[in-house]
């Protein structure tokens, strides 16, 4: 099981190159395209800005043996973000992104070990909601990096922590396509996985039953895949056997 505290330091380093990327945008640059199609630089900011608003808001309630802010106090959140400027938006992303994470850095042993926090049928302990908040960050922080550098990928130690976790977020990403039973074997780190597509899309370990379909890839392409952020501008050299890269990016076209 990985330790909250190796999983928060690698949320720190992710805040990080966020700061260093977005800290030199003028007012310009804040205005123009993320890699996500909807949004601008200024407008991913904002998101990664409200989320830590509203992840500060459960943490607290949380730690203090509250019930979770319900619906409407996440929704008056985004509402105030929404209505920023673009500069204020980039602005203020990152110093809520930062209190978020000093807020986690603060936590003792006893309250990290003892931390619960609900989201829908799932109960998720301190490592569970970083990583969580790691997935998005070191994401949405490659949305921004990828438009300054196309060569730029997703931190390598967020890979390391999001490779095992990939399962959830495909069974909620995956969309229906023709079916395929495709081992898939990742590098840096090296990883053994089961990939199912069809009218449900399920990923996990690898059995070692063997499986028409072959895909081998750096693993950090691999994240970038299953959050729809794999196209082919952005493709290092793969090997796939069985199995077109177009149908795979069919089934993760990202949200």
């Amino acid at each position: 099981m990985t330790d909250a505290r190796t999983v928060i330091a690698s949320l720190r380093r992710s805040h990080e190159r966020l700061r260093a990327l977005a800290e030199p945008l003028d007012a310009q640059a804040v205005r123009g395209p993320s890699y996500d199609d909807e949004w601008t630089i200024a407008q991913v900011l904002s998101h990664l800005g409200s989320g830590a608003e509203i992840g500060r808001l459960v943490l607290d309630a949380a730690v203090a043996g509250q019930d979770a802010p319900g619906q409407d106090a996440f929704v008056a959140v985004w509402d105030t973000w929404n209505a920023r400027t673009p500069d204020a938006q980039a602005a203020d992303a990152l110093p809520a992104d930062l209190a978020l994470v000093e807020a986690y850095e603060a936590l003792d042993d006893a309250q990290l070990a003892g931390l619960r926090i609900a989201l829908g049928p799932m109960s998720l302990d301190a490592a569970g909601v970083v990583r969580l908040r790691l997935s998005e960050h070191a994401v949405h922080t490659w949305d921004v990096a990828v438009m300054l550098d196309p060569a730029a990928t997703v931190e390598a130690g967020a890979v390391d922590l999001l490779i095992d976790g990939l399962g959830m977020i495909a069974g909620f990403a995956g969309k229906p396509t023709s079916p395929a039973r495709i081992h898939v074997t990742t590098t840096d780190p090296d990883r053994e996985i089961a990939l199912d597509l069809g009218d449900a899309v399920a990923l996990g370990p690898w059995d070692g039953t063997p499986r028409p379909a072959r895909l081998r890839l750096p693993a950090e392409a691999f994240v970038r895949l299953v959050y729809g952020r794999l196209d082919a501008a952005h493709t290092p050299p793969v090997e796939a056997d069985g199995v077109d890269l177009n149908l795979l990016r069919a089934a993760f076209p990202g949200f």
